[in-house]
Formats: C-alpha cells, structure tokens, sequence
C-alpha cells in the first residue's frame, strides 16, 4: 500500500496525527489548517459518500475548481476507491469542459461553485454519463434542481454516517488498490490538437517523487504554495505526490489575486512555476525599480552588477575573490535581502522552473538576488519531471541530467527518448497514439535535444517547431520567443519564418508595463488595440529587439514585427490553459498578418471579435503597421 498516494496518506496521518499541519488554506483572512489526521479523515468521509452515490469499480471523477483543501479530498477519495481523478482547469469553456467529461468517461464531477455548476448546465445533455454532480459552494443556487447537485457537505456527512457503521469498508478498498491502479488521467495541453488523457498509475507518480526527492530533499517543516492549477502535472507533482511521500506543509492561497501576497505570508521552501511566474516577477522587479527613488535605483545600479559576478562564479563552480564575497555581502545586506523577503523568496531552498525554457537572463537575476532556481524538464507522460538541474551542476544551457530511475536518449533524428517507472501507462481510449509514443519501452517525447559532453539535456524545440529559412539556415523560434519575452515591455512572442527569406514576429505588449511607460510620456490611449498601434510603442519594441538580436546568430534575427492588436488568449484556441501558444492555430488566424510581414505592406486592416464574459461583443476594425527592425551592428 505505500507506493500508492492514498497509502501514503494513511502512513501520514498515522504518524504525524494531529500534531503536524498537512494542509492550509487562508480564507476570510484567516489561514485555516488541518492536520494530517484531519486531512485523512475527509477523505474517507467522501469516499464513504462516494459509495452511498453509487460509486462503481473504475468509476472517473473530474474536479473543476480552483486549488482548494477540498480538491485534494476528492482526489484521493475516488484513488482510494481504485477510481482515477480527471482535473480540468478552472478557467475552461464550456466545449473543453464537454471533450474532458465525455472522453474520460467521468461519472462524478466536482464543481467548486456557482459558476462552474453553470457551465456544466449549459452542456447538462451532452454529458450523458455524469450521473452525479458535487458541489462544494453551493452560494447563490438555493433555486436550483437539486435532483442533479449534492452539496459536498452532504456528501462528507452520508460518508461519516456510513462510516459509523462499518469503518472497515474504507479500510477493505483502500488495502485492494496497489502500484499499477490508474490514479490520474491527466490531459495534455493539447498544442497540436486535442488534448490527449494520459494514464498515470501510482507507481508512476510515486516513483517520480522519489526520484526528485533523492537529489533534492524536502522536509516535513517546509511549506509549499499551491497556486498553479492543480490539472497540471507540475503542482500535481509538488502538492500532491512528494507533499504526500514527505509530508510537508502545501497552503492555499485565498484567490488568485491575492497569490503575491500570500506567498510574502507564507515564506515557501519550496516553488515550482511554469517560465511566465518568474518572467513576471523579473518585470516587476525592472519597472519598480524604474519607479523608485532615486537612492534605491543607485542601489539598484550598484548592487545588480555584483550579484551578476557571484551568480557567473556559482554557476561556474569558481572560487569568488575575497573582495567579490565581501562586496557581494554588503549588496545582499542593502538590498538582495529586502528584496527577496518583499518578494516572499527569503526562505526558498527548493525553487524550480519547468513547462518551458527560461531565459538565461531571468536565471542570472535570480541567482543574482541568492535564489538558487533550477531547471526541471519533463512532460505529462513522465509524472512531472524526467531531468532537473543538480545544486553545483546548473548549466544555464542545459535542464541538467536525468533524475535516478530514468534513462534519456536521443534518437537518430534528434528525439528526446525517455524511460523508467515515472513514464505514463497509455493514453486513455487512444490505442494508436499510444503505440505511436510507446514504442520498446521509450517515451517519444516530440522534442528535439542532443546530450552535452557531461551528459546534461540541452532542449532546442518541439521536433515540429524547428524552422528552416529558404537559404537553409535553421533557426529554433522557441529560444528567440523566450529572448524576447524578457523584455519588460513585451507579454508573448510568436516567431515565423519557416521557408522564408528572414525571421520574423508577431508580439503581444506588456499592457501594464508598456501602459505606465505611456502615462510617463504623457501619452493617452484607451484600449489595448489603441496602445498597441501607437507609433511610439513600435519605436519601443523596434528598440527592445535590436538589442536582443545582438545576442543572436545573424540568421535568427527578428528583421520585421507586427504588434498584435489584441491579446492572445486560451479561451479563443490561441492559447493552452498552461499558456502554451498553439502555433499552428496562431499562424492560420493571422495567415494575413504573416503574408504582410513578408510583403510590401506597411499598414494592414484587420478586424477581430472582442468578447465579454457574458458571450456578447463586437467586431473591432482596426490598422496594424509592419516594423522593420534596425540592423542591431
């Protein structure tokens, strides 16, 4: 029972009972706990409820809400039950929310409030197979059919009253589940098309958890902040299968806007967020300073060229001089310090990044400020992570080595090939495209790598993305895309190019950041598109790629851009639910755009369809420019 995540719960709660906090959440401005004891006990309440609604052997539960104790509940119930958990994200449409429940088979479906109950009622008849829906706030839906809905206390208090009577039936199922029962179907982000369910036993999970723990503790007094969806394997990993293996402290932040502040609250050990969290904070970090008085820009100016020193000596294993250490002292005494604990950074020990490459210059802010962040890479299929940075082994070019348990090798075409316990079981009623992924034991992972002479994984591209210009240069879009998006100034970057005389890209501003830069020049604007569109803001990013171009190939550079006149976004396709671009519905949307950039035309008329939340909107009719970059010698 203990390489399963239930098992490792109940190991938890009996060793650490009520004396040691296994979850926290802030709600009302009060960080409420429960205790390991407390934390098992729900979960066998709604496992008992689960019962009492019909639960059948295998039977799928999906859960659609923010990041919440109750989330993790219900997860581990229908895992005890030998049933699989299906996350779906809390921000997806209606059309997304109806492939998941009917591809999955879900039976059960968990829905935080109002709000997600009212998206399942608008594809109530398309989802034949859902027989029960859960409710866990049921705010504002007195008058509703409760024939369909059950408040999820209701469900907690059928499993206590079931478990009154016969308190070994929980016992009885949560012993028959072992290592190869399918604890999560987890779907992928689905850049190519639609997602696909990928199978993850306990042993997958488990294992993978192990194996990351073996090279990078964790310790029962950390405390990790959940505020990364929970359908992503990436908090699935940390919130779930090594907080369970370890122990440790996972807290909940009170809403999504609040994130910043509750991590300043908390302090975490323990970090784990997709390239765009650190980006943000990066620009944060440059448009505050750009906003300070003028002592703290000296400061600023002073400090940041000597936490840059140490960081290239750490990364280089190099012995600092007594006069670096000594002056590196003093900057982290006047500001690294402040700064990290204004950021909530001060107590972490276990920081990654993972999902996508970061940019070599957010790793050298970060090891700069004394933030030891490192480099994870892995996909849904592997659990999490395959291979991560070792402390005194990060290579910025590189995502390190494999962790303990898994094999990586690269394919004659330059495929990442992947092995071990961690890797997927199949996808869930996709035969051919597990055969296709799955083939003597190797996960095809799609991406395109080689193995340095130290044997650490440099990642250049999906194997799909890798573009060649007409003379035969080739070129990876991801690295110029990540270049580009560290500046302050621009949010996403999506490069094209492939077959065509030069490199060229589409960008979507910062509109905060770009928004303040107006305001201090005095210039006015009202909407996105109206900013995006001024001539000094092409002026601007014209600028911020000169000076990324120098730190290029000559074949890579960006020699013509678009401003996008909107913002791309995942409920329009444009975007996965993790923020991934799904290039090949970008380049089809803005076909036109693209032909421009290649073309004669300067200025182009678009038109686009602004929607609001309630579904009503207009037909926006706009100009776009097309830029010509400035030769950056």
């Amino acid at each position: 029972m203990s390489l399963t995540l239930p098992g490792l719960l109940a190991q938890n709660a009996e060793k650490y009972g009520n004396s040691r906090v296994a979850l926290r959440e802030k709600e009302f401005g009060i960080w409420q706990s429960v205790t390991w004891a407390a934390y098992f006990e729900n979960v066998g309440k709604v496992a008992l409820g689960l019962l009492e609604l019909g639960y059948e052997p295998g039977d799928k539960m999906a859960i659609l809400g923010d990041n919440r104790p109750e989330w993790l509940y219900c997860e581990l119930a229908i895992q005890s039950l030998g049933g699989a958990a299906v996350g779906i994200f809390p921000d997806s449409h209606v059309t997304q929310i109806k492939y998941i429940l009917n591809h999955s088979d879900a039976v059960f479906l968990v829905v935080e409030d109002q709000e997600q109950a009212d998206k399942f009622l608008e594809i109530r008849d398309e989802c034949p197979r859902v027989k029960k829906i859960i409710v866990d706030d049921p705010t504002g839906m007195r008058e509703y059919d409760w024939s369909v809905f059950v408040r999820l206390s209701d469900v907690l208090e059928m499993g206590a009253k079931r478990g009154d009577k016969n308190r070994e039936e929980f016992e009885n199922r949560l012993s028959q589940i072992d290592e190869n029962t399918i604890a999560l179907i987890a779907y992928t982000s689905g850049t190519t098309g639609l997602p696909k369910g990928a199978m993850l036993a306990h042993r997958n999970m488990v294992r993978m958890a192990q194996s990351q723990d073996s090279i990078d503790p964790a310790y029962p007094d950390d405390n990790h902040v959940s505020f990364l969806p929970l359908p992503w394997i990436g908090e699935q990993m940390t919130a779930v299968s090594w907080n369970l293996l370890k122990g440790f402290t996972v807290n909940f932040p009170e809403k999504p806007e609040t994130v910043a502040e509750n991590i300043r609250e908390v302090g975490p050990n323990i970090l784990f967020a997709p390239p765009r969290f650190w980006e943000k904070i990066c620009s944060d970090i440059q448009v505050k300073i750009q906003d300070a008085v003028w002592i703290k820009r000296l400061f600023y100016k002073l400090c940041m060229p000597v936490g840059f020193r140490m960081a290239e000596c750490r990364l280089a294993n190099r012995k600092p001089s007594l006069f670096l250490k000594l002056s590196y002292r003093a900057s982290y005494l006047c500001m690294f310090r402040s700064l990290k604990n204004y950021l909530g950074l001060g107590h972490l020990r276990n920081v990654y990044t993972g999902g996508a490459a970061l940019g070599p210059e957010i790793f050298n802010l970060f090891q700069a400020l004394g933030v030891n962040i490192k480099q994870l890479y892995g996909q849904t299929e592997t659990s999490g992570i395959s291979v991560g940075h070792r402390n005194g082994e990060i290579k910025l070019s590189t995502v390190g080595k494999p962790i303990p348990g898994v094999e990586i090798q690269i394919s004659d075409s330059g495929e990442i090939l992947t092995r071990g316990d961690t890797v997927f079981v199949g996808y869930y009623k996709d035969e051919e495209a597990t055969r296709r992924t799955l083939i003597d034991g190797w996960l095809h992972s799609g991406d395109h790598g080689l193995l340095d002479e130290d044997g650490h994984l440099i990642v250049v591209d999906r194997m799909k993305d890798v573009m060649q210009l007409a003379d035969g240069s080739k070129f990876s879009p991801q690295l110029i895309e990540n270049k580009l998006k560290f500046s302050i100034y621009i949010s996403e970057a999506v490069v094209v190019g492939k077959d065509q005389p030069f490199v060229a890209a589409m960008i979507n501003i910062d509109m905060n950041n770009v928004g303040k830069w107006a305001e201090s020049r005095k210039m006015t604007y009202t909407t996105y598109t109206d900013l995006s569109q001024k001539p000094e803001v092409y002026e601007l990013i014209a600028g911020e790629i000169t000076a990324i171009n120098k730190s290029l190939p000559k074949a890579a550079w960006v020699r013509k851009f678009v401003n996008l006149h909107k913002e791309l976004d995942a409920d329009d396709d444009e975007m996965t639910r993790t923020r991934k671009v799904r290039r090949s519905v970008v380049e089809e949307r803005y076909s036109m755009l693209i032909d421009a950039l290649y073309g004669d035309r300067d200025i182009l008329d678009v038109s686009s369809d602004i929607k609001y939340r309630d579904g009503k909107g207009f037909r926006m009719q706009t100009s776009v420019q097309i830029k010509t970059v400035p030769d950056p010698r």
